[in-house]
């Protein structure tokens, strides 16, 4: 892992490398993930470009924050991902559930420009089941049991990767892991989309019950240049799941660009 420091803490990231020419792509996780959840991209997706994947703030290798959960928190997230961005020259940014609205504040608040955007897995607006909020609170095991449940993280996966990803959340443990939920329930920016100006993929598994299809329809429909995409066999998590077909989006919508 490799590491960047910036408002006073360290965030750390992974670099893939394959000796591209092209400006890196860097991938964002979801609530409770680490950068593991791209293992499938992470030297597969691209020859031609470099891949980074990092933690968030308060997961995986990365120092926490002191942050009121919702705006609070993801403004340090678009932090962490800036700093990222700026260390390793990243071009395209990548962004699952959490992730996607991170990149989508950083866009339409901050002022760096990247060559596209991908929001997988996530909306404009991320509401959270009141009774996983409550969960997530009170019974921290049943409310990982309840997303591991059919057609939510995922929808026939291996079961090593549902164990990855079972064993990641609680080692990001209860207190982070809410933290991110209730800042997904906090974020909208459906009166924004039409402020992201940059060519954008929004990508979503065919079964994915968490943001469904149609939350990407309205991502294709009203920002103004972006392409809608399903990953067959996949739910939430559809760059684990399905990588293949993951990748194979992404590469197509970059060399449509080029």
């Amino acid at each position: 892992m490799e590491t960047v420091t910036h408002h006073g803490r360290t965030t750390a990231y992974r670099l893939a490398d394959r000796g591209g020419e092209e400006s890196p792509l860097l991938f964002v996780h979801g609530s409770g993930g680490t950068h593991e959840v791209w293992k499938g991209q992470l030297g597969r997706l691209s020859s031609d470009r470099p891949v980074v994947a990092l933690d968030l703030s308060g997961h995986g290798e990365s120092d926490d924050i002191d942050a009121d959960a919702g705006y609070e928190t993801r403004a340090a997230y678009v932090d962490d991902v800036l700093a990222v961005a700026e260390e390793t020259d990243a071009g395209v940014l990548v962004g699952n559930s959490l992730g996607g609205a991170v990149a989508q504040q950083l866009v339409i608040e901050r002022d760096h420009e990247f060559d596209a955007l991908v929001l997988a897995g996530t909306g404009a607006k991320l509401p959270v089941l009141d009774d996983l909020l409550e969960w997530l609170q009170s019974d921290f095991d049943r409310a990982i049991e309840f997303l591991h449940g059919p057609d939510r993280l995922f929808h026939d996966a291996d079961s090593r990767y549902v164990q990855l990803s079972t064993e990641s959340m609680k080692r990001v443990g209860q207190r982070t892991t809410l933290r991110d939920f209730v800042s997904c329930h906090d974020f909208d920016v459906r009166d924004k989309l039409e402020d992201i100006d940059v060519p954008t993929l929004a990508v979503v598994g065919e079964h994915d019950h968490l943001t469904p299809p149609e939350y990407h329809e309205r991502l294709a429909a009203e920002i103004p240049d972006c392409r809608y995409r399903e990953v067959l066999g996949a739910a939430h998590l559809a760059m684990l799941e399905e990588p293949e077909g993951f990748n194979t989006a992404i590469r197509e919508f970059l060399d449509d660009l080029e």
